[in-house]
């Protein structure tokens, strides 16, 4: 096994091949650009041409549209019905998470792309619920962090294909979090080689803080509470069958966890916050996620 500084001279040596990690595709990136504009500022035809050039981002913003976990109230038929139900936010959100999909390579890692977007997604959603729930400042920035919290994956997939499948399967073996194979096997984790990305790709500061400490929320030096709540969601969405792919072989108790800690501090809510129904509406998230993107991912 590498040790952690052998593990780490590993993945600066590579840094370089950060340059061989595909970029958003051409197609999205004057697309995501226009988004970034004032939102009143923000034309709908003009979103919708955007979204007719790209038919994978077209296909994924007409099956969100009309999934009930974006609140769908009738059929949504055409492009242009689909930005209007789905806002500006949320499409960009799409148009984001389309791009990281299309960055997976090409050559089998022992991480199904499927299960790694249904984990991301399903970390989004809850992330989203739970921020409304305890009036978290902005949702839609729950959303987001939860859906690329674990974009470090997909570095180590590129530049340790190798190292990252011995992990993969060292983690399923043992039943233990992948995190802690990564550590094992790597001599660091995704959340590391995330944070080289992110501030390679010039994240804002709360979001390259969730990509390096979901695992560990007591080591945010940003905004403790955002991380928090991805850390709790990302925890729920690995206990609940919204995981890599196998099962973790432990029991969690969520008033004990640190990212609740973290949360309690800040928001009495949480303390009050119904988990137990929680629990069980994750069986209906899960039907409908597995749904969801599998529909994206043939389109």
């Amino acid at each position: 096994m590498t040790t952690a500084a052998t593990g780490k001279e590993l993945l600066f040596s590579r840094l370089d091949g950060l340059r061989q990690i595909p970029t958003i595709p051409a197609v999205l990136a004057p697309f995501l650009h226009y988004l970034r504009q004032p939102i009143e500022e923000l034309n709908v035809q003009k979103v919708t041409n955007f979204l007719s050039q790209d038919k994978s981002l077209a296909a994924q913003c007409l099956q969100m549209a009309n999934s009930p976990l974006f609140g769908r109230w009738q059929q949504v038929t055409s492009l242009h019905g689909a930005v209007v139900s789905l806002g500006f936010n949320r499409v960009s959100d799409i148009a984001m998470s389309c791009g990281i999909l299309q960055m997976f390579p090409d050559r089998k890692s022992g991480l199904d792309p499927i299960v790694f977007w249904e984990h991301s997604l399903g970390c989004a959603l809850i992330c989203r619920h739970l921020a409304r729930n305890i009036n978290l400042d902005d949702p839609g920035s729950a959303y987001l962090a939860g859906l690329l919290h674990d974009l470090g994956i997909v570095v180590n997939l590129w530049l340790l294909p190798e190292e990252f499948r011995k992990s993969l399967e060292f983690a399923k073996t043992e039943g233990i979090p992948l995190h802690e194979a990564e550590q094992k096997i790597l001599g660091f984790t995704h959340c590391d080689s995330g944070r080289l990305l992110a501030e390679n790709w010039g994240f804002a500061p709360a979001l390259a803080d969730v990509i390096t400490h979901h695992h560990l929320p007591q080591n945010s030096s940003c905004d403790p509470a955002l991380v928090a709540l991805v850390h709790i969601a990302d925890l729920l969405c690995r206990m609940s069958g919204l995981n890599y792919g196998y099962v973790e072989e432990r029991e969690v108790n969520i008033s004990q966890d640190a990212g609740f800690v973290l949360l309690a501090r800040g928001s009495a809510k949480i303390k009050k916050f119904d988990w137990a129904r929680l629990t069980f509406e994750l069986d209906s998230y899960m039907d409908e996620v597995h749904r969801l993107v599998r529909a994206i991912y043939r389109s």
